[in-house]
């Protein structure tokens, strides 16, 4: 059974693959340091930035889901939202 951090970083790992399809110059920032804090858990199992940038990331595709419903899927949002609410 996965562990609660190791089911935030799928969440975040899905979130990047999200900004990734989208494509947008305003999502490069959140993105990069997404994939950052994955690597940066991977190494040393901290889960403080996966939090941090997962809020972050949850606001955003929010937004984009509310202009562009086909953009974001509700499962990447919801996924993202449990794992942070534990």
């Amino acid at each position: 059974m996965a562990t609660e951090n190791e089911k935030l970083r799928t969440a975040c790992v899905k979130a990047v693959e999200t900004f990734q399809k989208i494509n947008d110059e305003a999502n490069v920032e959140i993105q990069s340091k997404l994939e950052f804090c994955v690597g940066s858990y991977d190494f040393d199992q901290n889960p403080v930035g996966l939090y941090e940038f997962g809020k972050k990331a949850v606001k955003i595709l929010t937004k984009i889901k509310e202009k562009n419903t086909k953009k974001v899927t509700k499962k990447v949002i919801d996924d993202l939202e449990k794992a942070l609410a534990k």
